[in-house]
């Protein structure tokens, strides 16, 4: 009995989280709309509070906006003027007290994240951490620049150690390009593994290991 419920859990639950995820990215655009509803209430003539009302009551309408409006804005900021648009707005919004900090602090993670131009977590790596002997998956994210760079005597790497299986909090470390060993497998596999806490296994071979390397040394 207890095999059986085991293998019905692994087919519903991933399916519920997922149907929950979804459920809860519903939740927040409708919850935009509606905020957007609201204010257009408060700008609008008297007249069209009904046809506002009426919005309000339709079911899905609040992620299709969004949908609509994300990649209308996409299109956008694409062009030069978008571009200007989006560099005076950046200026407003770095000027506003206690906003400042975490707009620009957003906008920087967002930018290395899903910029097309960024290097985060482009390639996975497999490094020695918390200590000796002890092998974990990282990512690479760049390079040390400005003071830091120059204190460190070899080339070192940036790199994002995820911690399992929410792989969203985690660890920033520096080390020397040395002591990293490139993984053959994708990003995608690497996270797999780690948020599966090991139970989803990458393809054999995904390790790059060099010619000659002991495999209980780091580099």
């Amino acid at each position: 009995m207890k095999k059986y419920a085991l293998a019905g859990l692994l087919v519903w639950l991933p399916l519920a989280i997922t149907v929950w995820v979804l459920l809860w990215l519903q939740g927040l655009m409708d919850g935009v709309f509606q905020w957007a509803l609201a204010l257009s209430q408060v700008l609008l003539p008297a007249g069209a509070d009904g046809v506002i009302e009426r919005l309000r009551h339709v079911p899905g309408l609040g992620v299709v906006v969004m949908v609509v409006a994300m990649l209308a804005t996409g299109v956008f900021v694409t062009n030069i003027f978008g571009q200007w648009w989006v560099q005076q707005w950046d200026r407003v919004m770095g000027r506003i007290p206690i906003v400042k900090s975490i707009y620009t602090s957003v906008k920087q993670v967002s930018d290395t994240l899903f910029s097309s131009n960024g290097n985060a977590f482009r390639e996975a790596v497999l490094v020695q951490y918390p200590h000796a002997g002890s092998w974990t998956i990282a990512f690479v994210t760049g390079k040390p620049g400005g003071e830091v760079a120059r204190l460190l005597d070899v080339e070192h790497v940036s790199l994002y150690v995820p911690t399992t299986p929410n792989p969203t909090s985690g660890f920033f470390l520096m080390m020397p390009r040395s002591a990293v060993r490139p993984l053959k497998m994708s990003v995608d596999e690497a996270l797999k593994y780690v948020i599966s806490m090991g139970v989803v296994s990458p393809p054999a071979g995904a390790v790059a290991r060099p010619e000659g390397a002991d495999p209980n040394r780091a580099g």
